[in-house]
């Protein structure tokens, strides 16, 4: 999914770099989950949900299995068609969900209420699309680097029981680094992961030479023999199959970081080459030795070269890691801007590129739900039954977007898009099926994260909504408020005071609370609201708008893309240097903090609440609580310096 990366290499080094070296950065970011697939892939095929036999009929069905589904939905789908719906220059599923909404609500309908509900409908499953990955951001780490350390097991049994303890040492090292930030060794892992990839190949392409008959694979015929022979256990193969796929929507999501131009040059050129050469070398040496069926990968390696291999698929790993939590932490911060997420403490850990930010909460939670499945699942085959689900969800909502997206944003006709995206789908929802028989295995691990995050996600907006509603209730119209400011002017003192507000309509509390204990007016006032836009970024020239108002007042308008961080003091200074006259060091920010409580009403019997049944129901409200009693202040959040705010309580009732 969505990771952080050296977007400053693109847009503020004032020298757009070679798409070559431009392309190995994207190697090392972008292609570290689905290069690391080969360590598993094959023996799932073969050891999953349904054992299959290795014999050669076999073989070379999962061999053009994999060889047709990286074709078609990788090749095809992602870098071709998906990689094509970009917002802004910027991917990922969150971003194609703004893409969507943006271009519905562009456009004009008699059936509005329907149209409503579609886009709710459409909203709802990007959400839940997005809130899936956090469930692979969980699971990847835990599956890749168990997968590299069990190659010990394979050079001498001894290791056994090693192999979780050195597990957990790995991903606690690597979780404890987060802190520290990943440009320090940023830039080794472009040169790391091709030097993966060329190993990868190098070993593949060994073995196909000793059985050159393996390439047969690439003719589809024998993919419809493999599912004519096999049938219902033919599908459950397509569990272990999709493992070959998994990162896929890492090439939509760093786009905007690297370009589209970059991550296809880095796919066509190494990545495909050498993961294709790495699963036929398997299938290769499955035809010479069907026993190495218990770990094909490893098997490939010469004795002499089993070590070195698990130092280096450990780092491929680590590697595949980082760029899973650095995208749970973008991801993160886009819900935050979006308002879907209450306010977190965000830490950037460089200077130079904006995408290196460090969430506290997030990364310790992935680390201890993390340690838990490593002390649960204990192995990465136990494992691969919770992996693929919260994969192919996240891509049957992704295609479905996308059409909707190609519809109406590029004025696709149905007789185009249906067809093209009806395979795309047809293949995504195949592979859901066969993983959706490993829920009960593990398989409901993601699900039951996703819904987790799901729940708190909405929750968050509707509680948010109902604040704004039951705020505005009270709220004093601003023009009326400005009347009766020229008729009973009230004392002005010297300076500036900032109310900080989302109503562009209404006099903030903070004002009114202010004035009736205080009795006074500053100086200057100003009302500042903070728009998070439904693109990546704002451009400098449209970040803040300054509108006069009467008796002194402003209102100033301050926007955000929804992957950009808020400084209120930095913008401000640019609102000063544009002619709103006012000295920060005689500035104070008034902010609100409203303290919530559970109304009475929610103390009525549940039958005589059905009366109301758009309100939130009270379990959701008492979550809502929870998760506005736990974020982060304005304060922190907006970078505003805490010795010049003013904080004005008020309580609620929701």
């Amino acid at each position: 999914m969505h990771t952080p990366s050296s977007r400053a290499s693109i847009g503020h080094s004032g020298k757009k770099p070679r798409s070559l070296g431009l392309a190995i950065s994207a190697i090392g970011i972008v292609y570290g989950d689905i290069g690391t697939s080969p360590l598993y892939t094959m023996r799932e095929c073969f050891n999953g949900a349904y054992v299959m036999e290795p014999i050669p009929e076999n073989i070379l069905g999962i061999l053009s299995l994999i060889f047709w589904s990286m074709a078609v939905v990788i090749t095809l789908k992602y870098v071709t068609f998906i990689m094509k719906a970009d917002n802004k220059g910027e991917g990922g599923i969150l971003a194609l969900q703004a893409l969507m909404l943006h271009t519905l609500g562009s456009g004009g309908s008699a059936g509005k209420r329907r149209d409503s509900m579609i886009s709710n409908f459409l909203l709802g499953l990007g959400l839940f699309g997005a809130a899936l990955f956090y469930g692979d951001s969980m699971i990847t780490p835990a599956i890749s680097v168990l997968s590299a350390i069990e190659g010990m097991d394979v050079a001498t049994p001894l290791f056994r029981p090693y192999v979780v303890p050195i597990t957990l040492a790995v991903l606690a090292c690597l979780f404890a680094f987060q802190r520290h930030g990943t440009g320090r060794v940023g830039a080794l892992f472009g040169p790391i992961m091709c030097a993966w990839f060329i190993s990868l190949g190098i070993l593949g392409f060994r073995w196909i030479t000793l059985a050159p008959e393996v390439l047969i694979a690439l003719n589809p015929y024998y993919v419809f023999q493999f599912f004519a022979t096999h049938q219902i256990p033919g599908i459950l193969v397509l569990g272990g199959v999709v493992l070959a796929l998994t990162g896929a929507e890492a090439l939509y999501a760093d786009m905007g970081h690297f370009g589209c131009k970059s991550i296809r040059v880095a796919w066509f050129l190494i990545v495909m080459p050498c993961l294709l050469l790495n699963y036929f070398g398997q299938g290769a040496l499955l035809l010479i030795n069907p026993a190495a069926v218990e770990n094909p990968f490893f098997r490939l390696v010469p004795t002499w070269g089993v070590f070195p291999m698990v130092i280096m698929s450990t780092a491929a790993t680590v590697i595949a890691s980082q760029a899973v939590i650095s995208g749970a932490f973008s991801l993160t911060r886009q819900a935050i801007q979006l308002g879907y997420w209450p306010r977190m403490k965000i830490q950037h850990t460089s200077s130079d590129e904006i995408g290196q930010i460090y969430i506290p909460s997030i990364n310790w939670f992935l680390l201890l739900a993390i340690i838990a499945l490593v002390l649960i699942f204990q192995s990465s085959s136990n494992l691969a039954a919770a992996y693929g689900v919260a994969v192919t969800g996240t891509m049957v909502i992704t295609t479905i977007l996308f059409y909707v997206v190609a519809r109406h944003a590029w004025g696709w006709s149905r007789w185009m898009a249906r067809p093209i995206v009806g395979v795309f789908l047809l293949i995504d929802l195949s592979f859901f099926a066969s993983n959706a028989m490993k829920i009960m295995e593990g398989g409901w691990l993601p699900l039951a994260v996703a819904l987790l995050a799901f729940i708190l996600m909405t929750t968050w907006k509707s509680g948010r909504a109902l604040l704004e509603q039951l705020l505005s209730e009270t709220d004093l119209p601003l023009e009326y408020f400005l009347k009766r400011a020229m008729i009973k002017p009230p004392t002005r003192v010297a300076g500036t005071a900032i109310f900080m507000t989302s109503d562009q309509n209404g006099v903030p509390q903070p004002l009114l609370h202010n004035m009736k204990h205080n009795k006074i007016l500053h100086q200057r006032v100003i009302f500042l609201t903070v728009q998070t836009e439904d693109v990546p970024y704002v451009a400098e020239g449209k970040r803040f708008e300054i509108i006069p108002l009467e008796q002194n007042f402003f209102r100033v308008l301050l926007r955000y893309g929804f992957i950009e961080d808020p400084n209120i003091p930095k913008d401000l200074e640019n609102c000063r240097k544009a002619g709103l006259e006012f000295d920060m060091m005689d500035t104070s920010f008034f902010i609100g903090r409203e303290t919530m409580v559970l109304s009475t009403e929610q103390k009525l019997p549940f039958w005589k609440r059905l009366a109301f049944p758009w309100k939130m129901p009270t379990w959701q409200k008492s979550v809502f609580i929870w998760m506005a009693r736990n974020a982060v202040s304005i304060t922190e959040f907006f970078k505003i310096p805490a010795n010049r705010v003013v904080e004005l309580g008020t309580q609620l009732e929701l």
